[in-house]
């Protein structure tokens, strides 16, 4: 790590996600270099690797970013004001997702390639993330739907994280993908992040008894 203030440290590992989080909107992971990602910062390419040894820890600092912004959007709907319907609680916690496009594409593209070529310490650190967005969800559960079980609240984060590692190239096929798909004679028929988020979450709900309404304590 180079020397200088924790700020200057700080402002330089964001400086570089952000050049990696703008390239990533119009590239993909495996195109990206580190050269890439050092021509849009303000510093020598090889100033990088104080910061970062690989291009994948770079987007693992993304994807971590990007949980920690969830996470944040999880908190602020555990403090609305309840009761709130399976409905309604599915949609509040859909419209978190939705905003969230980059930390669902990573997920479900390019985790492995992300955490296989990390330091352990990075991967622990993102972990540590991953699992403050798990206890988001199961404080928002626990706020509005107190009648669930520990077993129900448990099945729903074991149905619900992994159908969030699957929700992205459905939602958002590329030209290619769809292309190939009427050429198939498979049908296409246009969603989104939100919607299939809301309509899962609340089959889920309901299959816990939880459809009619949401109750607080």
């Amino acid at each position: 790590m180079p020397k200088g203030s924790e700020a200057l440290t700080s402002a330089r590992r964001e400086e570089i996600v952000n050049a990696c989080a703008a390239l990533y909107e119009t590239m993909g992971f495996k195109e990206i270099t580190l050269r890439d990602i050092g021509a849009k910062t303000s510093f020598t390419r090889t100033s990088i690797y104080n910061y970062f040894q690989t291009k994948e820890e770079i987007f693992l600092a993304l994807l971590q970013r990007e949980h920690e912004a969830w996470i944040a959007s999880l908190e602020t709907l555990a403090r609305e004001a309840g009761p709130l319907t399976a409905e309604d609680f599915a949609g509040r916690l859909a419209a978190t997702l939705q905003a969230r496009e980059c930390m669902l594409k990573l997920e479900s593209m390019n985790l492995y390639d992300m955490e296989g070529n990390s330091r352990m310490e990075n991967l622990v650190s993102f972990k540590r993330t991953y699992a403050a967005a798990v206890a988001g969800v199961i404080r928002c559960l626990e706020r509005f739907f107190p009648a669930l079980t520990q077993e129900e609240v448990q099945a729903f984060i074991y149905a619900f994280f992994p159908f969030l590692f699957g929700v992205y190239p459905y939602a958002v096929p590329t030209d290619k993908q769809r292309e190939a798909m009427e050429l198939a004679g498979v049908a296409y028929v246009r969603t989104s992040i939100y919607e299939l988020t809301r309509t899962f979450v609340v089959k889920l709900l309901r299959s816990y008894a939880c459809g009619e309404r949401g109750e607080t304590e």
